[in-house]
């Protein structure tokens, strides 16, 4: 087992307690090794607060013409991503991103591949439902109707109260975007063979290639992979309760370096949307690695089929991009090194994630 305290705890103190609930009356269920995630002083956690928002995520009717859900992009078999390079959104338009994986989004710093203005889940869950560039469930100028749509509704009109009891009238847009947020926070994924192995010193969990290839992943000048998909969520824009402030990073990977003003192809130009630097050209967010063999296809514009081909970009250096981060260098992984790296990323599925009736589909 690679020694890795620093690099996989990032400062993390044992074993979180698992059986009595937290100061906001919310049972986590942590695993050793997983701190408490980082929850906004306005909307704690709460089950009553949870369950809504699992109604709402599957309900259709969040879509302009009642076709999809937010399940619809993040579906749970799929780690809560489509399995498309593109997705689609509930008029047809194809969004020119593919749609992050929502597992452990409770743990990220930043929500989507390259707006780091979009710091809490409150606002970033609202963003799919009222955008128009693109449409995704294309619900601005109808937010009235869908009020009244729940209030009528009989499930909502006891979840709805139960999870804002403070409230005079709980059916409001920031109460949807609240209950969403709450439940997105608890799609925890902490019980891949790899965190039994790592975390619960089960030596049996993982395959010898896979405990080669945590060597291949967490080694410098080998994979070096782990610079920028480290820590406990395998990725560098992690946070969690009484975490230390951080500068989150965005990474150009040289997955192009295209001709003329822009190196990028339009209009996935990354950082460079919000800082209008030409040195972001092609920056985008580093996600986490967890059940990244469900996630496919792969990168901000789903360009990259397999986890072989993802290996294989890296392993060459990327394209040479001038904004390409310094980190990523051709590196000589042999064909077992290959294989080895592959079996390590499958030991980070965690198969209860995708099955657990709690993030499931409750209509």
């Amino acid at each position: 087992m690679v020694a890795l305290a620093t690099v996989v705890l990032l400062g993390c103190s044992g074993p979180h307690d698992t059986t009595h609930p937290t100061a906001d009356n919310y049972r986590w269920n942590l695993p050793q090794g997983f701190p408490k995630p980082r929850v906004p002083a306005d909307n704690p956690m709460s089950e009553p607060k949870v369950q809504l928002g699992r109604y709402l995520f599957y309900d259709t009717r969040l879509s302009v013409n009642q076709s999809q859900s937010c399940a619809s992009c993040h579906r749970q078999e799929l780690a809560f991503t489509d399995g498309r390079a593109n997705a689609i959104g509930a008029t047809g338009e194809v969004h020119p991103r593919s749609a992050m994986s929502l597992v452990n989004v409770a743990y990220n710093g930043v929500l989507t591949w390259s707006d780091p203005n979009l710091l809490l889940l409150e606002q970033q869950v609202l963003v799919p439902m009222f955008s128009e560039h693109p449409v995704e469930l294309g619900l601005r100028g109808h937010q009235e109707f869908l009020l009244r749509e729940l209030r009528n509704d009989e499930v909502y009109r006891d979840t709805f109260p139960s999870a804002f009891p403070e409230s005079r009238d709980p059916f409001t847009i920031a109460n949807i975007g609240r209950a969403l947020a709450a439940f997105d926070r608890s799609i925890l994924s902490a019980r891949s063979p790899y965190d039994r192995y790592y975390f619960g010193d089960d030596t049996q969990a993982i395959s010898e290639a896979a405990k080669r290839g945590e060597g291949v992943f967490f080694t410098e000048g080998v994979g070096t992979c782990f610079r920028c998909h480290g820590g406990f969520n395998f990725s560098d824009t992690t946070v969690y309760e009484h975490s230390a402030a951080a500068r989150f990073e965005y990474h150009n990977t040289g997955l192009y370096n295209l001709s003329g003003r822009f190196t990028y192809p339009e209009p996935n130009l990354g950082l460079y949307l919000h800082t209008h630097d030409l040195a972001d050209v092609g920056k985008f967010k580093a996600p986490s690695l967890r059940n990244i063999a469900l996630t496919a296809p792969y990168m901000h514009n789903g360009s990259v089929a397999t986890l072989e081909e993802a290996i294989q970009h890296y392993a060459s250096g990327g394209r040479a991009n001038p904004n390409q981060d310094p980190r990523l260098k051709q590196i000589n992984l042999t064909p077992q090194n290959r294989q080895d790296l592959l079996a390590f990323l499958h030991s980070l599925t965690d198969a209860e994630v995708i099955r657990d009736p709690r993030f499931s589909n409750p209509w």
